[in-house]
C-alpha cells in the first residue's frame, strides 16, 4: 500500500487559475425553509470570493430551468449585487427535480470560452432522480473528449439523506472535482463554502506522478488525480505490485501555463496502518463505483474492507456481541461472530440475544419516493433508535475534525499511540461528539479548528 501527499506549502504568493463557474441549485419543493436559506447564504459568500477577472453564472432548477444570465458574467461588484437580488427573487422552492437538463446547459456554458479560464461546475441538490446513471454516462462521454483547460471540474454537494450521495460522489470523480454533504440544514452553509474554496482555488492542474505509469497498479483512489488547491493537500492512495522507488517525479501546469516539476523522496513508514487510515475513503469511493457499474465483485471488496477495518458500509451490518466473560477481548468477540457467520447460527444467536444487529449505518442510495413527496432534508418519518442517533452525531463531528487536521500529522500521531491510548481517545471523542461539544468548539474557532 502507498499514500501520496502533495502540499501547497506557502501558497500566499502563488497565482490561482482564472475561473468560469456555474452554480446549479436545486429549488424543488423539499428545499423550502432553512435548506434554501443556508444555500443562498453560502452562495453569496462563495461568489464574493471570486476575482473580478473570473466569470460566473447561476442555474436554478426543479422541473424547469431558471438562468441568471444568458451568458457568463464577469464577477464585478455590480454583477454580484444583481446575482444576489436574482437569487432572492428566483430561488423559491417548488416543483420536482430534474438534473440532466440544467447540467447539459451548464456544460454548454462553460465549454464556450475565449480566454484561458478553468471551468468549474457546482451541483447542489437534496433529492434523488431516476436517471442518475444516465447522467453520469453523459458527463463521462463529455469529459472523455476534453483535456487541460477544456476539462470541466465538477464538484457536488448533497443535502440530507434522501439524495443519492454515491451518485454525487461518482459525478465528482468523473469530473475530477470534490464531493461533500450536509445531513442537517444548519451545517450546509459552512460545508458548501469549504467545498467551493477547496475546489476552485487551484494552483496546480493536470498533475502527473511518473512512477504510477511504470508500476502495476492494483488500486488507485481517487481514480483520477485531482488538482492541487492553495489551501488543502492533494492526496492519492492505493495498492501496487512491486517495490517502491527512492523518489518520484511530480509534474503539472501552473496558473501562468508554465510547467512545474518536482522530485519527492519516498518515506517508508512501517508503523502507519494505511489500510485503516484510508478505509473510510476507500469504502466510499469503491461503493460509488460499485453503484455506477453494478459490479458485484467490487461490492464484495467493500464488504471485505469493512469487516477487516471495522468501518461500516452499505454491504455489511454492525452487530453488538454478548461475550462469555467480562474480560473477553474484541478480537475474541469478532472471531465468535465470524465462526458462526451462517444464516442459521446467526438467527440462533440473535434469538438468544447474544447478538444485537444495528441498523444499516451507511448513507444509502437515495430515496426516490421521499424526493417525489418533496419531504425536506432531515425530516424523520420515524424516530431513530439510539445507535443511529449516536452514529450520525459522531460522523458529523468527525467529518469537521478530519477536514481541518493535517493528514500527515494525524497519521504520525496515531502511529505512536498505544492500543490503550487509542481506545481512550475514541471514547473521549465519542462522548464529545454525543454532547455536541466538538460542534461548539468548531463554531467558536472555525479558523483554527
Amino acid at each position: 500500500m502507498f499514500a501520496f501527499y502533495l502540499f501547497p506549502g506557502d501558497s500566499q504568493n502563488m497565482r490561482v487559475f482564472q475561473k468560469r463557474v456555474v452554480f446549479l441549485v436545486d429549488i424543488s419543493g423539499s428545499m423550502k425553509g432553512a435548506p434554501i436559506e443556508n444555500i443562498k447564504k453560502a452562495m453569496v459568500a462563495s461568489l464574493s470570493k471570486l476575482n473580478q477577472d473570473d466569470f460566473f453564472n447561476i442555474i436554478a432548477f426543479n422541473g424547469e430551468i431558471y438562468v441568471f444570465s444568458s451568458s457568463m458574467e464577469l464577477a464585478t461588484p455590480e454583477a454580484l449585487r444583481q446575482a444576489g437580488e436574482w437569487m432572492t427573487l428566483k430561488l423559491i422552492p417548488e416543483g420536482d427535480t430534474n438534473i440532466l437538463l440544467p447540467l447539459n446547459q451548464a456544460l454548454e456554458m462553460v465549454s464556450d470560452r475565449s480566454n484561458s479560464t478553468m471551468p468549474f461546475l457546482f451541483l447542489i441538490t437534496d433529492g434523488a432522480v431516476e436517471n442518475e446513471r444516465d447522467i453520469c454516462n453523459v458527463v463521462k462521454d463529455y469529459c472523455a473528449e476534453r483535456t487541460g483547460l477544456d476539462f470541466p471540474r465538477i464538484s457536488t454537494f448533497g443535502l440530507g439523506s434522501y439524495c443519492n450521495h454515491y451518485f454525487l460522489e461518482t459525478l465528482a470523480q468523473i469530473g475530477r472535482g470534490h464531493y461533500d454533504a450536509a445531513y442537517d440544514a444548519d451545517s450546509a452553509a459552512t460545508r458548501l463554502q469549504r467545498l467551493f474554496t477547496l475546489s476552485s482555488s487551484v494552483i496546480l492542474s493536470d498533475i502527473q506522478v511518473n512512477w504510477l505509469n511504470s508500476v502495476e497498479l492494483l488500486e488507485l483512489h481517487p481514480f483520477a488525480i485531482q488538482d492541487l488547491s492553495c489551501d488543502y493537500p492533494m492526496i492519492i492512495s492505493g495498492r501496487c505490485r512491486g517495490s517502491l522507488p527512492e523518489s518520484v517525479e511530480v509534474s503539472g501546469t501552473l496558473a501562468d501555463m508554465s510547467n512545474f516539476t518536482a522530485e519527492l523522496k519516498i518515506r517508508k513508514a512501517k508503523d502507519v496502518p494505511l489500510d485503516k487510515v484510508f478505509a473510510r475513503r476507500w469504502i466510499n469511493i469503491l461503493t460509488a463505483n460499485a453503484w455506477f457499474t453494478g459490479n458485484k465483485e467490487i461490492e464484495k471488496q467493500v464488504a471485505e474492507i469493512s469487516m477487516r477495518t471495522g468501518f461500516p458500509s452499505e454491504y455489511t451490518t454492525m452487530v453488538v456481541v454478548q461475550t462469555e466473560s467480562a474480560d473477553q477481548g474484541l478480537q475474541s468477540a469478532m472471531m465468535q461472530v465470524k465462526e458462526t457467520y451462517d444464516i442459521f447460527n446467526l438467527r440462533k444467536m440473535i434469538s438468544s440475544s447474544k447478538i444485537i444487529t444495528l441498523p444499516n449505518l451507511g448513507t444509502g442510495f437515495g430515496d426516490l419516493k421521499k424526493t417525489a413527496e418533496n419531504l425536506a432534508p432531515g425530516v424523520t418519518v420515524k424516530d431513530p433508535d439510539t445507535a443511529e442517533m449516536l452514529f450520525k452525531t459522531a460522523t458529523g463531528c468527525c467529518s469537521k475534525v478530519v477536514g481541518r487536521v493535517c493528514c500527515m500529522c494525524f497519521i504520525q500521531a496515531l502511529s505512536h499511540m498505544s492500543n490503550q491510548c487509542v481506545t481512550t481517545l475514541s471514547q473521549l471523542c465519542g462522548a464529545l461528539a454525543c454532547c455536541e461539544c466538538l460542534d461548539c468548539c468548531y463554531d467558536l474557532c472555525v479558523d483554527c479548528f
